[in-house]
């Protein structure tokens, strides 16, 4: 699914600006196929280059601009869908990509792509020691872009006319209060709904999740495959009208959500339930554009790209060094403490994880 309407866009991009955004992402969203790489790209000097990525990729205009009118070469994109489908897409397709480069495969799934032989080693020049420090595997296929907390979010609004506490905690959200209020997304499908799944592996460890899981199953859960439906179908906060005030989200979203005069959210993130997601690009193997894939990892990771990351995608830039937004350590803060799991833990349990917890909250 390609971005092309409001609803594919996260959380984060739900107050002033957002409709500017959208006409930011203006480019067609062409696959890499036939035209990737074009009659220059041997030459890495020219031609067109093919970026595969999630459906919640955004660029300023004139950022992307001055980076073509650098290189010389024509930014495409291809969008699949969430973090999930991305990186299963990647491995069905990886003999024939769909393009040169990808964005958008976060630490859930980065091994899995590792280990599937999708990317080619590459290390951008210049590469900031914060973005370096979120290394995975040899640390020269995948190159950190950005990262956030996932975590959910909740409508103030609704509880306050309610009467009812806000939750705070995982365990609050099992309780018989918050009954039929919250909605998630599916980790079989979801980067976000991955994320959350192993922050509750990290909380309750592998002996008490899939318990925790059939307590909210009992309390009425919702499950929807991706972030976008979650969070303008069902969230009954910022600009969604569904019924449900509690949604898995980031920690950044409230940012986006402000009153008119900028004093307050309408929305607030639970920092007590948090898993800290980190997303990173790589050049994908067998690529037609392999010098244009290269120059645009750089771009990804060139300051100008990661001053554009806190108002284009709502995450935090990988490099540290790049001034945030205003009202970013108020109302869009990283957790203290997020919950963690070992990277080779979820590398050895990924599938077994997501089965089991299908199997308990799904079947």
């Amino acid at each position: 699914m390609q971005r092309t309407t409001a609803r594919t866009r996260r959380a984060r991009s739900l107050v002033t600006g957002a409709g500017t955004t959208l006409a930011l992402l203006a480019l067609a969203a062409c696959g890499g196929g036939d035209t990737a790489g074009g009659d220059d790209a041997s030459s890495g000097t020219g031609g067109t280059v093919t970026l595969v990525t999630h459906d919640s990729f955004a660029v300023s205009d004139e950022v992307l601009a001055a980076f073509e009118e650098e290189s010389g070469l024509t930014v495409e994109q291809v969008a699949p869908g969430d973090g999930g489908a991305l990186v299963n897409q990647l491995i069905l397709t990886k003999d024939s990509p769909l393009g040169d480069v990808v964005f958008g495969i976060d630490n859930t799934f980065a091994s899995r792509a590792i280990d599937e032989g999708v990317l080619a080693p590459y290390t951008p020049e210049g590469l900031s020691d914060s973005a370096a420090s979120y290394a995975v595997g040899d640390g020269d296929e995948l190159t950190a872009v950005d990262l956030g907390d996932v975590c959910v979010n909740v409508d103030h609004a609704w509880f306050a006319d309610a009467g009812i506490p806000e939750p705070v905690s995982l365990e609050d959200l099992a309780k018989p209060e918050y009954e039929d209020l919250l909605v998630v997304t599916n980790p079989a499908t979801s980067s976000p709904g991955l994320a959350f799944l192993l922050a509750t592996v990290g909380a309750f460890g592998e002996d008490g999740w899939e318990d925790y899981w059939a307590d909210l199953r009992a309390n009425g859960v919702k499950v929807v495959d991706g972030w976008s439906d979650a969070y303008y179908v069902d969230f009954s906060g910022s600009e969604g009208a569904g019924p449900r005030p509690l949604v898995l989200s980031y920690s950044t979203s409230p940012a986006f959500t402000l009153t008119e005069d900028g004093s307050a959210s309408t929305t607030g993130a639970l920092l007590d339930t948090c898993f800290r997601q980190v997303e990173y690009a790589g050049v994908l193997a067998n690529a037609k554009n392999p010098e244009g894939a290269q120059q645009l990892v750089d771009f990804l990771v060139s300051e100008a790209f990661q001053a554009d990351v806190p108002g284009q995608m709502y995450m935090y830039p990988a490099d540290d060094s790049v001034a945030l937004p205003d009202g970013w350590a108020e109302f869009a803060p990283l957790a203290e403490e997020p919950f963690e799991v070992a990277p080779e833990d979820v590398s050895a349990h990924r599938d077994e994880w997501i089965k089991a917890w299908t199997a308990t909250v799904v079947d």
